[in-house]
């Protein structure tokens, strides 16, 4: 754990406590956790911001991330941006288990059971919890059609009831009436009365509750087991994403003013994440710089380190050597044998790439960038990086993949070609690595060829031919076809 002290203020012959906490758990892992703590110049209520508990939610994480940086005149904030930084990058729900469902007594011990046993200390040290998410289509108490009804959580303030009372002090909580306060002063700022927010009663501890599965959630633990109001903030997934981080913005703000937290309202950042360079050292020696789509020439068996990602933007940002390292390789010493690259992210968003091929002399070179200025060459790629049941084969662009139905094939990445292969999607048609956010994007995924794939879309409409294809710029870039074969027992 790593515990940096970013600021102290002091004003004339008064020390005020304004400081600025940023503690890292499990540094140098694919599921690093930074924490802000933010405490303004006069005391007062500590509100605590999570977000992206869930991956593939941005809205959520996006808007706190705006929050690291805020100074307070009074109150306090713990922000959590990336709860779950793996499944972020991993643009998932989930990894291992939904990590909003890890509140209450869970027997398992994976990554997500630690970070929530922090998660669960952090909501014992505050008066508020906002749980930032992002919903399917629009909440409404009454059904107005299939994308707005009581089953849908977009544009919505959830709590688990809508009175708590203390069963120690007595005290009353009244999160109905807090959640409308809050709701209407958002919806001053929103045009779009279809895009209004409302109160959303999940009645969790009722028996007739159709939201059972919240009794292990982070709200239902801060609620029930803390005793501090807790909602989840639900922006539509229909909204754009820069809507869905406004409004996520104006909910925050609300809570702040109704906790008496007076803020300094950070600006709103969304521009296109871009890479500039990456620190590499090569076998410990002195630290390189390799800016974005250069090429580091290295010896084969070489052993690299990233020590720093720049980039538009300063949190969020991961480093992973493909087929190497895991998805994050930051400071992690890797043993280079092959040729490779390394695709710099925002969160999920690619922003660039460092290429890496092993050889004799050990140099930069520039990439031809100009080739890039060429869309009419056709293919973009030369080839494909796969495994077969975890071994590592490389086909070229529009050859054929013989495989068992029932092996595992993953798609590691593509070769070649002018443009960045991280602006390209690689897409195993007849397979959806994501049901709930399906962006055609199937690298990463180890695909059970017996069970993952859909008969529909395959070839020969038998379930036993397929297609990769790789598109750039909405051109056709590359193919591999994959043939299947039924197991025959020998």
């Amino acid at each position: 754990m790593l515990v940096f002290l970013l600021s102290d203020v002091v004003w004339s012959d008064v020390v005020w406590a304004q400081k600025k906490v940023h503690t890292v758990f499990f540094e140098g892992t694919d599921h690093e956790l930074d924490i802000y703590k933010i405490y303004g110049k006069m005391p007062g209520k500590t509100l605590l911001l999570i977000g992206g508990i869930q991956g593939d939610e941005p809205g959520g994480f996006l808007s706190a991330d705006h929050y690291a940086d805020i100074s307070l005149a009074k109150g306090n904030l713990i922000v959590v941006p990336r709860a779950n930084f793996k499944s972020i990058v991993l643009r998932r729900r989930k990894v291992n288990d939904d990590m909003n469902r890890k509140f209450g007594y869970d027997r398992k011990n994976n990554y997500e059971t630690k970070i929530v046993e922090i998660l669960k200390e952090l909501i014992n040290e505050s008066d508020c919890l906002l749980n930032l998410h992002d919903g399917s289509g629009f909440y409404s108490d009454k059904w107005e059609g299939r994308d707005r009804n009581p089953n849908r959580y977009g544009q919505s303030i959830i709590s688990d009831c809508e009175v708590y009372i203390d069963p120690e002090t007595e005290d009353v909580v009244e999160l109905g009436v807090m959640a409308r306060w809050v709701a209407d002063e958002i919806n001053k700022n929103i045009k779009n009365p279809l895009n209004y927010f409302h109160f959303n009663d999940h009645k969790t501890t009722e028996k007739n509750s159709l939201h059972k599965e919240q009794r292990k959630s982070a709200t239902y633990y801060a609620l029930y087991t803390c005793g501090i109001p807790a909602f989840g903030i639900e922006t539509s997934k229909s909204l754009s994403l820069e809507l869905k981080v406004r409004h996520h913005n104006l909910a925050i703000n609300a809570f702040m003013e109704k906790f008496d937290i007076i803020p300094e309202t950070p600006g709103l950042n969304l521009d296109k994440p871009m890479l500039d360079y990456l620190v590499i050292s090569i076998n410990n020696s002195l630290p390189i710089v390799v800016k974005n789509q250069e090429t580091l020439h290295i010896n084969s068996g070489d052993n690299i380190m990233i020590s720093h990602v720049e980039a538009n933007y300063k949190r969020g940002l991961s480093a992973d050597v493909i087929d190497y390292g895991s998805i994050r390789d930051m400071r992690k010493e890797i043993r280079i044998t092959g040729p490779t690259r390394i695709v710099a992210r925002k969160d999920f968003f690619p922003c660039g790439s460092v290429y890496i091929v092993p050889g004799k002399r050990r140099r930069i070179m520039a990439k031809g960038i100009s080739v890039s200025k060429k869309p009419t060459l056709t293919p973009y790629i030369h080839s494909f990086k796969a495994k077969i049941n975890g071994k590592k084969i490389i086909y070229k662009n529009n050859d054929c993949a013989k495989l068992i139905k029932g092996d595992t094939f993953e798609l590691v990445d593509v070769i070649g070609g002018p443009g960045d292969p991280s602006d390209m999607i690689v897409n195993f048609k007849g397979f959806v690595g994501d049901t709930g956010n399906n962006t055609g994007e199937d690298r990463g995924y180890a695909i059970n060829t017996a069970k993952d794939l859909w008969k529909n879309y395959s070839l020969d409409k038998k379930g036993l031919k397929y297609k990769v294809i790789v598109t750039y710029n909405n051109q056709n870039a590359g193919e591999l076809f994959i043939d299947l074969e039924e197991p025959v027992l020998k």
